[in-house]
């Protein structure tokens, strides 16, 4: 007993005091993309042309358009922007509510504004969720398990992960759906017990990511499941994940 008190003294507490004191991230993180407004070289798709993913397009003034919930965030558009004007700042939170609100044209940008005060009186303070990887690679599964370490401390919040769906309040989806998990995706859905909310993570199971347009995947959520929270990445940071989840409780 004496050696494992000296071992706990020894570590020291490990939880970082998120949300009260921000979190320092790495200077290679990539986060939210900012568009300026103004120097766009005519008729110039550069940005468009080198991007994996399909994320790129351009406004009716010839401005670059980022659709967060396709972009992998691998950063080939702020390279290839000859006139500097994509920049990928290290603004972590990005969840949001609505679909429409990933689309990125300026430096603006609205976080989820959580959900409505009646699911945020049942589910505030406990909220129990399933996690269903619907052909994921792994990533954004491994960066959700890393949030029950002593760094982050998710149930700390009284957020946990649970193994049956009859336990659940809602889903947590990564993957783009794959045409041999939707209906085990659908079936699970089901056996949630109402009212439920749903959370697509990633940018597989928000619109098919890199395997967008593949016979063989839904291209994501948006047409099979309603969606509370969006959380963007390839795969997303923990400190996004646990940044959007408080933010739709109404903890943030």
């Amino acid at each position: 007993m004496l050696h494992i008190l000296k071992a706990r003294l020894h570590q020291k507490y490990r939880t970082f005091p998120f949300p009260q004191q921000q979190p320092v991230l790495s200077q290679r993180y990539t986060g939210r993309p900012i568009i300026k407004t103004e120097g766009c070289v005519p008729d110039c798709s550069a940005c468009a042309a080198v991007c994996p993913a399909g994320a790129i397009s351009r406004s009716n003034e010839g401005r670059p358009i980022i659709d967060l919930g396709r972009c992998i965030l691998c950063r080939a558009c702020e390279s290839a922007c000859t006139a500097g004007l994509i920049n990928f700042s290290s603004e972590f939170s990005m969840s949001v509510s609505k679909r429409e609100d990933l689309i990125v044209k300026n430096d603006q940008f609205r976080v989820s504004d959580g959900l409505t005060d009646e699911l945020k009186s049942l589910f505030g303070h406990s909220l129990k969720l399933r996690q269903v990887s619907a052909g994921g690679c792994n990533a954004c599964e491994a960066d959700c398990n890393v949030l029950s370490t002593p760094t982050f401390d998710l149930a700390r919040f009284g957020i946990q992960f649970v193994a049956s769906p009859r336990h659940a309040d809602g889903l947590l989806v990564t993957g783009p759906v794959t045409q041999n998990m939707k209906l085990a995706l659908l079936k699970t859905y089901d056996a949630l017990p109402s009212p439920k909310i749903v959370i697509a993570t990633g940018a597989c199971a928000i619109s098919g990511g890199l395997f967008r347009g593949n016979p063989e995947v839904n291209n994501g959520l948006s047409d099979i499941l309603p969606v509370d929270l969006y959380i963007p990445g390839c795969p997303p940071n923990p400190w996004t994940i646990l940044d959007g989840m408080l933010r739709l409780l109404g903890r943030i």
